[in-house]
This record gives C-alpha cells, structure tokens and sequence, in this order.
C-alpha cells in the first residue's frame, strides 16, 4: 500500500511539475519521494535555485513561510495546515517589540525557527549552524537572541565577549531531553559517541562528543571512523542514518524525542495536496515578505 501511494505521488509530481521539499525530520516513506531532503534554510535555498514553479512543503509553517519569503514568484503549499511548530510560535510580535523598547539599540538576532511576522521585527537570521560564526561578525555587541533559549545559551557561552539577552523559549522536545536519559544511554552503549542538537539543554550537551545542527550530526556521523552513536535530535534521525550508514549502530537517546507536529504530516497528506484536495497555499502580502526577507539576507551577507 506505501509503495503504491509513493508511486502515485511520483507519477503525480512529475505530471503537475511540482517539487517536494521534505524536512529531515519526516518520516522514511516522505523522504523517499522528495525531491530535496534537509533541514529548514537549506531546502529554502534550494527550492530558490530550484526550477520549479510550485513547491509542496513536508515540515511545518515556518519553513514553507521561509521558502515563500525567498521565492516570492512561486506557489508554496504546506502538506498539512495544521503542522505548526511550538518554538516558532511561542513568542508574540507584541512580545518582541516590548523586549525591543526594554532594550533599545540591541541587535535582535533570531534563530530561522520562527515566524514570518517575528522575522519582520528581526535584523539577522540565523540557523543552529551558523549561529555562532553570525554572532561572532556582529557589528553589534548588545543582543536580544530569539526564541531558543538553549541555543542562545550556548552561543553566549562560546562568545562570552557578546551581551546577549535571551528568551525563555524552545523546542519543547529537545529541552526535555535530561541527564538521566543521556546517562542510561552511555551505559546501555559505552562504545557510542553521544551526538547532540545544541536545542537540548546545557547540561546535557555538555555531556556530548559533538554539538551541532541535524545536518552536522549526520555528516558527523557519516564521516566518523567510530562505528556507534547515542542521537540527541529527532528519532527519525536514527532511522535515516541507519539507512544509509548500515554498517553502523545508531541508537536514540530518548524514546520520547519525537516532534508530533513533524509526523503530523503523511503520505496520504502529500498524495491528497498534489491532487488539490488538501495541504494550504502559503500566501504572505508583499510587506511582510520584504521586510522578513531582510534578516534572511543579512543571514546570508555574514554567513
């Protein structure tokens, strides 16, 4: 039944010349018949260089919100309307501008998981990959970082010549990521390299080999010469490496860390939006998208 659906959606897409972007984060069967598979900036830079017309977003709304602000010309449709994301929705433009007026003249520099009306009122964007070379450029040294406070906290941790101010926000997954868990998992793996999403808290990537995006984590994992690897990042993660890495053991650190809005979307999700009977055109005014593509260039400018 999955492989006939898969075929369907092939046939569809190519039939209608639709480009399907799919998070890391999605499913195996999603995967499969995507045309680019990566974390959130990236599949937007490559649906912008990409020569389609119409994009089929599998992730959540920001990130189909970050393709359409860089690719203003082309349709976005978000797969399912109601995969939202906690961190990029947790924090108000209202809330923004009070923190602005509380600190006038501080950059505010906010992490690419966020909305499109919160990167309005933002100066640079920044992705869990570059936020630490991004901030470090800064011509400004007083910072307001947004949402993510665990991410935050880490860059003011390896900047300490930074005054950066955080917000007491986050993935709600990765921060309920805790020590006992990671501390079961080295036990259960002692020869396992514990691999983290600098969205956990501190106290537990400080017990990590390595710290970095969900991309990084793969490369890393990829490339290492060891052999087995505690994920500190969605358990798809784990699923994914296994299947390109089969010489390898990867094992999740926790069986809780699963993003329900992720796997909100299915495959009859993508089946029934390229027969234009679901999914949600991603529509943005002219405004917002201008004045929200203005830290995305930045972004790019220092990064």
């Amino acid at each position: 039944m999955i492989k006939n659906i898969q075929e369907e959606i092939l046939k569809l897409k190519k039939e209608k010349g639709v480009c399907i972007l799919a998070h890391s984060y999605q499913t195996r069967e999603i995967v499969e018949i995507a045309d680019f598979v990566g974390d959130s900036f990236a599949l937007s830079v490559k649906a912008a260089k990409a020569e389609y017309d119409t994009f089929l977003m599998c992730g959540v709304r920001f990130m189909a919100e970050t393709v359409k602000i860089l690719s203003p010309g082309k349709k976005v449709i978000l797969s399912n309307s109601s995969a939202g994301c906690p961190m990029a929705e947790q924090l108000t433009p209202e809330e923004l501008k009070s923190l602005k007026e509380k600190y006038p003249g501080y950059a505010v520099v906010a992490y690419i998981n966020t909305t499109a009306a919160l990167k309005t009122l933002c100066d640079v964007c920044v992705t869990s990959s570059s936020a630490l070379s991004i901030v470090e450029k800064l011509d400004n040294d007083n910072i307001i970082f947004i949402p993510d406070i665990n991410l935050g906290s880490y860059v003011k941790k390896m900047i300490p010549n930074k005054n950066i101010i955080l917000f007491n926000g986050g993935c709600p997954r990765h921060a309920a990521v805790t020590v006992h868990e990671v501390e079961v998992a080295k036990k259960l793996h002692p020869d396992a390299l514990f691999l983290v999403h600098p969205e956990c808290t501190p106290d537990v990537t400080a017990m990590a080999d390595y710290v970095g995006s969900t991309a990084g984590i793969m490369d890393f994992a990829k490339s290492s010469d060891r052999n087995e690897f505690i994920i500190g990042t969605e358990n798809s993660i784990v699923t994914h490496l296994q299947f390109e890495c089969s010489d390898k053991r990867f094992y999740p650190v926790s069986k809780e860390l699963i993003c329900s809005d992720m796997k909100a979307t299915t495959l009859y999700d993508v089946y029934s939006a390229l027969k234009g009977e679901g999914g949600e055109e991603i529509l943005l005014d002219d405004e917002t998208i201008s004045l929200a593509r203005r830290p995305i260039d930045e972004m790019i400018r220092l990064g």
